[in-house]
């Protein structure tokens, strides 16, 4: 089982700048994934980034260049710097992790971002 729990969501305005924080919890060890998808009102969950194990990453078309993930295994964090944020970034933003060797998905409870124009 793994635990995943998020900080960081807020308001802020168009143009700035929130860091959002997730931490692992349980049988760390064997997660492969982590990563962070949103959810907008009336919109289906999409992938935001990922980071593997090794620390190679996958962003969205749509925050590329803007978003940074990164990953500090000592302290079994993933981290989501979100800067030039625009509107359409509002959502609720999800912590995801992908456990081997079964392929488990285990999910946060979510926090909110909202960016007003």
């Amino acid at each position: 089982q793994v635990q995943l729990a998020e900080s960081g969501g807020g308001l802020v305005q168009a143009g700035g700048s929130l860091r959002l924080s997730c931490a692992a919890s349980g049988s760390i060890f064997s997660i492969l994934i982590m990563g962070w998808y949103r959810q907008a009102p009336g919109k289906q969950r999409e992938l935001v980034a990922s980071i593997t194990s090794g620390g190679n990453t996958n962003y969205a078309d749509s925050v590329k260049g803007r978003f940074t993930i990164s990953r500090d295994n000592a302290k079994n964090t993933v981290y989501l710097q979100m800067n030039s944020l625009k509107p359409e970034d509002t959502a609720v933003y999800y912590c995801h992790a992908l456990q081997v060797p079964l392929h488990l998905n285990y999910w946060g409870k979510g926090t909110l971002v909202t960016v007003s124009s």
